[in-house]
């Protein structure tokens, strides 16, 4: 059996960022990979494929990175645990323990129209809180050793999801909870790094960080979270199903400048 996670240390002098990758598993777990329908799972598309290996330069930079090995279809490890939505203006959100893809086509073979509740806390329990008691400690361990420190959660979408939004996704969104998240300043250096770039960017909309972002982010306390969203043509090609190492080395270009400017805010 897989690890829930995995914990990539710095191979250089560490800094105070932690980099968080829920969506990028593809597993199953043995107990439940017969369940799911094998086109479907095969096909990872609701996956935030190859994202840990877009950021896979951060360790060198100092970062702790942090990653996910199951599909979100087990548990969605960025879901609030008591199934509270996320948003309320309409669209479709996946549930914490889903049955459905984000175009709404039957996850499960038997395409039930919902998981057991007790199954539900199984999954929670096994697959769910080991990787948040992980990310509590690493943020822990970070704070005490730093006094201040920022969580940077990872993810990317396809540049169509009908279900969410009728248009294009912008090739960026930074989410921090409408502000709540992290400090002006933290916001403001994110901001001023990604916005100056060839890239289309957005704020807050349509994502303002997914419930990691919302739930670890108390800057009041020096602990700052930060999502980032992002087109996966950024890194893969057209069909959206490979890595494309062009687009992927200019996003990377990108992402270690935006990190060297953080950690400049964070050692001031």
């Amino acid at each position: 059996m897989k690890p829930v996670y995995n914990i990539i240390s710095p191979t250089s002098e560490e800094i105070p960022i932690l980099i968080s990758v829920p969506h990028c598993g593809t597993a199953f777990p043995s107990e439940l990979k017969d369940q799911f329908k094998p086109k479907l799972a095969n096909l990872v598309d609701d996956t935030d494929l190859f994202v840990d290996r877009l950021y896979d330069f951060a360790p060198a930079m100092g970062v702790t990175m942090i990653t996910a090995n199951y599909s979100r279809w087990v548990v969605d490890l960025n879901r609030d645990p008591q199934s509270k939505p996320l948003y309320t203006d309409g669209r479709v959100i996946t549930a914490l323990c889903t049955t459905t893809t984000f175009l709404g086509e039957p996850v499960y073979k038997d395409e039930r129209k919902e998981v057991e509740a007790q199954e539900v806390q199984r999954r929670v329990k096994e697959y769910y809180e080991p990787y948040h008691n992980a990310i509590g400690e690493q943020l822990y361990r970070l704070k005490k050793k730093f006094g201040k420190v920022l969580l940077w959660d990872c993810h990317s979408i396809r540049q169509f999801v009908p279900a969410i939004i009728k248009e294009k996704f912008p090739d960026l969104i930074l989410g921090n909870a409408d502000g709540a998240s992290a400090s002006d300043e933290m916001i403001s250096t994110a901001l001023n790094s990604l916005n100056n770039s060839d890239y289309s960017f957005s704020h807050n909309y349509p994502f303002k960080g997914g419930y990691i972002t919302r739930h670890y982010g108390r800057p009041n306390e020096n602990v700052h979270a930060l999502q980032l969203e992002m087109s996966k043509v950024n890194y893969m090609d057209d069909t959206e199903q490979n890595y494309h190492p062009a687009r992927a080395e200019k996003m990377r270009l990108l992402l270690a400048n935006t990190f060297a400017k953080l950690t400049q805010l964070l050692n001031s």
